[in-house]
């Protein structure tokens, strides 16, 4: 393969719309190189992490592997990639996870394989490489030429260029009838089945429908139960956005202190009222310190109602200990109310009746009424349908 034909394959790959965090340890290097040798690498690359060393590798995936040079710790790799170009992508671009770890020829003879494993995790699923060079036919040099090929292969599949380039336009024809090449594709679990098993604490389901698991939320969160969804939360939601400066995603938790876990049917009947308007976080945080553990440093969207029940003992076994702690940790982890004024009791009640605990008065800022005031309520609507 000559220096053109890379280059051409990756302009093609810097001009497709994924963004990539690439994990290369023990080969692969001449694949990064080749990547940002090209004008536009910027484009592509988010972010190139080497964890080479042992305590790099641990803290990367999160874990020490049973083996280093596996499936199973490419996969891991190219899982913490992806969370991590999650992290760093700046706008809803979507994001790929890439990975690479092998074991090649070095300055010393080594008694295993010499192979390697790439992996490629995406928001539908993960996509698997492994080789097995032939040991003792190339050199250094030419089995990281090889490794590098297969990875800029991977990316090139996955950011959707793979009809210009097969296999042997990578130059992997050159492999040996003791060479081997194998190659899966799995896809991730349903998203919402995860979170109903606690396998993920949140999901955010965007406007287009798609799902994806513990995507990080920077903006503000108004939380429901939407049954139904109605323009009450859609003009609480602008009015907080005007007011805060940032976007408002909606929050649906799947559990419920007194009732039983929603079923997958009914998260995506209600989910479905926001396709095409707006994000929702599917979570499984029930209680208010719970979400701010999820979410630390941002701002709750609630009526005055919801307000209340946050400082009333009773929703604490009675215990105004409890209570506090609770309003401390959702403190201590950055976050605060706007609260919404709303109608009770025949009358408009708003963050002035919200019998705040001494101390905690700058957790909770009202929405004046000429900001927003919707007398409607979900359960209203419920009962004329």
């Amino acid at each position: 393969m000559t220096v053109e034909q890379v280059g051409k394959i990756i302009e093609e790959i810097h001009a497709a719309p994924p963004l990539a965090v690439v994990a290369a340890a023990g080969a692969g290097s001449q694949a990064v190189a080749w990547l940002l040798g090209v004008a536009g690498a910027s484009r592509t690359l988010l972010e190139v992490v080497v964890p080479y060393g042992r305590l790099s590798m641990i803290d990367f995936v999160g874990r020490e592997p049973d083996q280093f040079v596996s499936e199973e710790n490419a996969r891991d790799m190219a899982s913490a990639a992806y969370r991590r170009a999650l992290d760093l992508r700046e706008d809803s671009q979507p994001v790929l996870g890439l990975a690479c770890t092998a074991t090649i020829a070095t300055d010393r003879t080594k008694r295993g394989d010499h192979r390697a494993f790439v992996a490629m995790w995406d928001q539908a699923g993960c996509s698997e490489y492994g080789l097995l060079l032939d040991k003792g036919l190339r050199d250094r040099e030419g089995e990281e030429e090889l490794v590098s090929r297969l990875i800029i292969q991977a990316l090139a599949k996955a950011s959707g260029v793979d009809d210009v380039l097969p296999l042997e336009v990578l130059g992997l024809v050159e492999l040996t009838a003791n060479d081997r090449l194998q190659y899966r594709r799995t896809d991730h679990p349903d998203p919402v089945s995860l979170l109903l098993e606690g396998a993920v604490s949140w999901v955010t389901a965007h406007p287009d429908g798609s799902l994806i698991p513990e995507e990080p939320w920077a903006g503000a969160i108004l939380p429901g139960s939407f049954r139904p969804y109605h323009h009450g939360h859609r003009q609480l939601a602008k009015a907080a956005e005007e007011i805060l400066g940032c976007p408002v995603a909606f929050e649906l938790s799947v559990l419920n202190v007194d009732k039983p876990p929603l079923e997958a049917s009914e998260i995506r009947k209600r989910l479905s009222q926001f396709t095409g308007e707006a994000p929702v976080l599917l979570t499984r945080a029930e209680t208010f310190h719970k979400k701010a553990g999820l979410f630390p440093g941002c701002t709750f969207v609630v009526g005055c109602d919801t307000a209340v029940r946050l400082v009333a003992d009773r929703y604490y076994g009675n215990s105004y200990e409890e209570m506090a702690r609770a309003l401390a940790e959702i403190w201590a982890a950055g976050c605060r109310f706007l609260v919404a004024g709303r109608e009770a009791d025949g009358r408009y009640q708003t963050v002035a009746d919200v019998p705040v605990p001494e101390g905690f008065g700058s957790l909770f800022q009202g929405i004046p009424e000429s900001r927003f005031r919707v007398d409607i309520s979900s359960t209203a609507l419920r009962a004329h349908t």
